[in-house]
């Protein structure tokens, strides 16, 4: 067994004084990680299931392997020796996580019990709920659609939520508004989630003011684990999937401490250093836990243009043990670019448009292929205050037309 923590000193890429990080899942979100790292000197390793992944096209070396397949896990991360393995998505053998954080491989970020208990709604919310005592929606698990009936009905009523246990970016989501919703619900879990034994979570409704995600980091400060929060974000979701944030979100002093309190109880529960995304719903002063994600948020795409150090430098400078500033540049706001079209390769009309538009920025993802509902890029926009960045970011996304090429 080897130290596998980041070395006092950061060194050079492809050297033997590197620090090694290795990303699995190498989306949108792991491509603005990889770019803060390697501004840092690190030597970034991409691993995705499918070829010229986003942050693929800018690490030092990329691999392509079924990240839920425990021997190509362990087999990639014997080669390659990382310091650090820092998961990007939920899709990954998490138990073989843990068994190469417990010999010593490489340090999981932010731990891999964390990545553990995450990868499933199951696992975070028994942690939340009945460990923490956080409050949360009614809510019940069900492995057949009998037990989903009888759930919906005598625990959480109508109307409520039904989830695949694992799942991403709304999949397998439904709004269920009585019995005769629970079969087509039971079947689209099936479809979009992301394990074979069939498993879901039925959650009841909150008539909630707004719902907002908390980027909560924890960092080292002179040598101590230390909490601190970024502006609330809000956010509008369609189909469980977001399609425009926007930070600040403005709530009430006693909303805001009790955000923190339960972002700071889950975190500290879950442990390590990094970013967490922490989702919450906000009425008046009442709050109630979501989820939380390990990693920087999809929400917080806003960042690159609202804060000093956008959540994607925050977590690189975080899980490297340095410091962090988590305060508001100016207002902010993000709005998703769909692909629209389904081809295998696209191009961008418009673009010009859209960084014509005052205050505005784009990023277009490079993902290879192209679907009706899949995210290929996001405007961001700052303004004198939410509403304009709002309208600015919208503005722009809506001047970016992607075609089949």
């Amino acid at each position: 067994m080897r130290d596998s923590k980041v070395p006092a000193r950061l060194g050079t890429p492809l050297s033997p004084s590197a620090v090694r990080v290795m990303l699995l899942g190498s989306g949108e979100l792991g491509k603005e990680v990889a770019i803060e790292l390697q501004r840092l000197g690190c030597e970034v390793i991409a691993v995705d299931r499918y070829a010229n992944a986003p942050a693929q096209q800018v690490a030092h070396r990329a691999h392509v392997i079924a990240m839920t397949d425990p021997a190509a896990l362990r087999a990639i991360v014997e080669a390659e020796r990382p310091h650090l393995i820092v998961p990007e998505i939920e899709a990954i053998a998490t138990d073989e996580l843990v068994r190469i954080e417990a010999e010593g491989l490489a340090t999981v970020i932010p731990t891999a019990r964390a990545a553990q208990l995450t990868m499933n709604r199951e696992g975070i919310r028994r942690l939340a709920a009945e460990e923490l005592g956080l409050p949360t929606s009614p809510y019940a698990f069900a492995s057949s659609e009998a037990e989903l009936a009888k759930a919906a009905a005598e625990i959480t009523g109508f109307p409520c939520f039904v989830k695949p246990v694992m799942s991403s970016s709304g999949k397998g989501q439904s709004y269920v508004e009585g019995p005769a919703d629970i079969a087509a619900a039971w079947r689209y879990a099936l479809e979009g989630g992301r394990v074979e034994q069939p498993r879901v979570i039925v959650e009841g409704r909150i008539a909630f003011d707004f719902e907002i995600t908390l980027l909560t980091v924890r960092s080292l400060v002179d040598g101590e684990t230390a909490t601190s929060f970024c502006d609330p974000i809000g956010h509008r979701q369609v189909k469980g999937d977001y399609v425009e944030s926007w930070q600040p979100q403005g709530m009430t002093p006693t909303a805001l401490r009790r955000s923190r309190d339960i972002a700071a109880a889950v975190t500290g529960a879950l442990g390590g250093h990094g970013v967490f995304g922490v989702e919450l719903f906000v009425r008046g002063e009442e709050v109630w836990f979501s989820e939380v994600s390990p990693r920087p948020h999809d929400t917080g795409l806003v960042t690159l243009v609202s804060q000093r150090m956008s959540e994607f430098k925050l977590h690189a400078r975080a899980i490297l043990g340095l410091p962090v500033d988590v305060r508001l540049a100016e207002p902010g706001a993000s709005a998703v670019i769909y692909g629209g079209v389904e081809a295998a390769h696209i191009a961008f009309d418009g673009v010009a448009d859209a960084l014509a538009v005052p205050g505005a920025d784009l990023r277009l993802f490079g993902k290879p292929a192209s679907h009706e509902r899949r995210r290929m890029g996001v405007a961001v926009a700052v303004g004198a205050d939410v509403d304009q960045a709002r309208e600015r970011a919208a503005a722009a996304a809506a001047s970016v037309r992607p075609v089949a090429r």
